[in-house]
């Protein structure tokens, strides 16, 4: 899971939640014009997702699929014979490459001949990850993860761990359908105008109808939690946290503070901009935190507390270790934080 780690900062408090109920399993629940809500369970401890719904002129635009389970699928179908009239997916539109996301985008695309829409770097991304299934675990990953801090037990559970990305998604489809930013995609009679984020993935895609003004975000605004913004093994010396600030910026830019935003998870909500600014000042303010904790050299698994408001647990271990290199990869990156391994070939952060 992707988005369990609560930071350090508090959310906005001025948000609107329109709606004071949820769909039911099953069911889509009307959110304007041609627009619906899908809510599904998740096997995690966030355990739920938000899919949308598009009615287009001879069928139905899904956009985000949930993880291939029985129960996912089992409530799909529910929707396609009875909320959706039986008639047939036409696109398939995925914000991003996480599991719950993607999961079952290649069990719709098959069902329906549904093409796939989504952007070229997490399609790109997500096959790498799947074809990882049944790997060992790189000695790429189990340096980064040393070099962090990791002790032998936790290394170990990061070895038996690793691969098992590809085990919620069914098979992809061997070719898929390009978005970029600025595009427009007509649903329905509507123009959706492609918004990117950047951060919690390489090329979050964002959705943005001016004239409803309605906005789908995916994982890149949330108004509860943050998402995850992690430097991964295979990129270590990234700076991600600096790509998610810059795209909260960039969203406030382009997308109109009118809009009620859709997200992947809680409820739909008002006030994106006062949320971004939230965003933006939270992770600026765990950075001058951290860069005074960094006073005495700390190594990557101490710093949890500065970031995080609970306690580090095996089953996040990975994600906030990733999240706490990102933020101290960006003060290195801004010029206020330097590193050194030890003789240990751990890695120790300083202020300079």
């Amino acid at each position: 899971m992707d988005k369990l780690v609560e930071k350090n900062n508090k959310g906005a408090h001025n948000l609107v939640y329109p709606f004071d109920t949820l769909p039911q399993p099953g069911r889509m629940l009307k959110i304007d014009n041609g627009v619906y809500w899908v809510r599904m369970s998740l096997p995690f401890a966030l355990n739920h997702i938000n899919l949308w719904v598009l009615k287009d002129d001879n069928g139905w635009v899904v956009v985000d699929t949930g993880v291939a389970s029985a129960d996912i699928k089992s409530n799909w179908r529910k929707c396609f014979s009875g909320d959706m009239n039986g008639e047939s997916v036409n696109k398939i539109i995925v914000t991003h490459l996480h599991p719950d996301h993607i999961g079952l985008a290649g069990w719709m695309n098959k069902k329906f001949s549904a093409p796939l829409y989504m952007s070229r770097s997490d399609y790109l991304m997500c096959r790498m990850l799947v074809s990882d299934t049944g790997r060992e675990a790189p000695e790429e990953g189990k340096s980064l993860y040393r070099s962090a801090g990791f002790t032998e037990d936790e290394l170990d559970s990061y070895s038996e761990r690793f691969g098992g990305f590809g085990s919620a998604i069914s098979k992809l489809p061997d070719s898929y359908n390009r978005l970029k930013d600025y595009d427009v995609i007509n649903i329905g009679g509507y123009d959706w105008e492609v918004v990117v984020g950047s951060g919690h993935c390489p090329e979050h895609i964002c959705l943005y109808n001016k004239k409803l003004r309605l906005f789908i975000s995916g994982d890149q605004v949330l108004p509860k939690i943050t998402s995850n913004v992690s430097v991964f093994p295979t990129e270590p010396n990234s700076n991600p946290l600096n790509d998610w600030i810059e795209s909260c910026k960039y969203i406030k830019s382009r997308v109109n503070n009118d809009v009620l935003v859709l997200p992947s998870h809680n409820e739909p909500f008002r006030g994106l901009h006062e949320r971004l600014d939230h965003l933006i000042n939270g992770h600026e303010r765990n950075l001058t935190r951290l860069l005074e904790f960094c006073e005495e050299p700390k190594r990557a698994v101490d710093v949890f507390s500065v970031l995080f408001k609970r306690k580090i647990t095996s089953d996040v271990l990975l994600m906030a270790t990733g999240e706490s290199i990102a933020h101290l990869n960006c003060l290195i990156h801004r010029g206020l934080l330097g590193s050194k391994h030890d003789d240990e070939g751990i890695i120790r952060y300083y202020k300079l």
